[in-house]
């Protein structure tokens, strides 16, 4: 008699994750051109900078060795200096007068560990995290995974919809569940997937909302700037982190996965002071810490002057082929009624709305053509919660990421193809 294996509700939850048959189905048809895999591209890969840094972790032994031994919980004390100051640097007179010690910055393998910890350590199960929407999927992932529920909130064209976000946490305080709202979370740079920065005249309003709805326990901002660094047009804004004038209620996570390599799965995060001790705890259960030789390799990248010159040729590379992923929905899906996309400024997606009725998702006529004519795309609705914001099903995420330019215009037209057969 065979048994039966009994997994944990943790176990069972990630493994109903809605990328994993798309990922699968993207690596048995190697012939598709997928424009859903948010990859960097493999070309802008920085092989020779990366040989440069490592030669110099290893040209003294005992460096060498250091490197090679395992490291601190928070992470490689060179490193976290060097990532403090280029939030200061980004952020300048934003940041005048506030003050942020070493010991808040905590390095993870990747920024998407970070936001996992960060659950983990302030919700339990049937808490309550906001998340403006459409969301980051992984991230929705991370809360189902741990019985959070994910409460949407409203955005528009220029982010997170203040008005929207009060008008839910007073609904939420009638209903007798503001103590179990635990966090706000938001994309404040070219959001993925809306590619949508949260409006400079948004950013201070939002912490003071945040701020004032704390009344019997501190809501955190979890503040995700995986993107802020590919950015094409238009001026950098200060981050949320800038305007938490106490610090005890932003927490900023970045990566160097976007902007330098993912391979070295490299993130950080500035922490308030009181969560530094529980985040270490929970992160030493894991893991002891974040890879220490990737991490010395970072601050060998930084402390040589080679990341920000690197940062200027990657804006180049994606500049080229947003455009040309703008330009090939201009020709082939531009003249479609009900399409409409906006351009993005920075990031590494087009986020595409469809004409009224037409569902993206799997199994449905659009997604099956568009495979039958050879490209694949992120169906919009992982991107919601399900709550009370609207589950939109008439959306599609497309990544100018990984694929050459020549790719992204057949994928496009492709896409144009299927939409057409659908439309009848």
């Amino acid at each position: 008699m065979a048994t039966v294996e009994r997994l944990s509700q943790r176990a069972t939850a990630s493994g109903s994750q809605p990328i994993g048959p798309l990922m699968h189905l993207a690596l048995s048809r190697p012939e598709l051109i997928s424009l859903a895999a948010g990859f960097v591209d493999q070309a802008s890969l920085p092989t020779e900078l990366a040989r440069k840094a490592i030669e110099a972790v290893l040209a003294d032994p005992r460096h060498g060795q250091a490197a090679l031994q395992y490291g601190s919980t928070p992470g490689f004390l060179p490193l976290r200096e060097l990532v403090r100051e280029q939030l200061f640097k980004a952020d300048g007179a934003a940041m005048a007068g506030k003050h942020i010690s070493v010991e808040q910055v905590f390095v993870t393998a990747g920024s998407n560990e970070l936001l996992h910890l960060l659950v983990d350590t302030l919700c339990n199960k049937d808490d309550i995290v906001l998340c403006a929407e459409p969301a980051y999927f992984v991230f929705l992932g991370i809360l189902r995974s741990v019985g959070v529920r994910a409460v949407g909130v409203a955005t528009d064209a220029h982010g997170l919809i203040p008005e929207a976000l009060e008008e839910e946490l007073t609904q939420l305080e009638a209903a007798g569940e503001l103590e179990r709202v635990k966090a706000l979370y938001l994309g404040t740079y070219f959001d993925n997937p809306s590619t949508v920065s949260l409006a400079e005249d948004r950013r201070g309003a939002v912490v003071e909302m945040i701020k004032r709805w704390s009344k019997k326990s501190t809501i955190r901002i979890l503040e995700d700037a995986a993107y802020r660094e590919l950015r094409y047009a238009g001026n950098d804004l200060p981050s949320l982190r800038s305007y938490d004038e106490e610090g005890d209620t932003v927490i900023l996570t970045e990566t160097f996965s976007k902007s330098f390599s993912p391979g070295l799965r490299v993130g950080w995060g500035f922490l308030p002071r009181d969560l530094v001790g529980p985040v270490a705890d929970q992160k030493g259960n894991i893991d002891f810490g974040a890879p220490n030789f990737a991490q010395h390799v970072m601050a060998s990248v930084l402390e040589q002057g080679l990341w920000r010159p690197h940062v200027e040729r990657l804006r180049d590379h994606y500049r080229q082929k947003k455009d040309a992923m703008v330009a090939a929905c201009d020709q082939y899906l531009g003249g479609i009624p009900g399409v409409k996309y906006p351009r993005p400024n920075g990031g590494m997606y087009v986020w595409l709305q469809l004409p009224e009725g037409v569902a993206s998702g799997p199994g449905g006529k659009l997604f099956d053509y568009a495979v039958e004519e050879g490209m694949l795309y992120v169906p919009g609705e992982y991107f919601y919660s399900g709550g009370r914001e609207a589950q939109r099903t008439d959306q599609i995420r497309l990544s100018y990421g990984f694929q050459s330019i020549e790719r992204i215009e057949r994928g496009i037209a492709m896409l144009a193809k299927a939409l057409r057969r659908v439309l009848g």
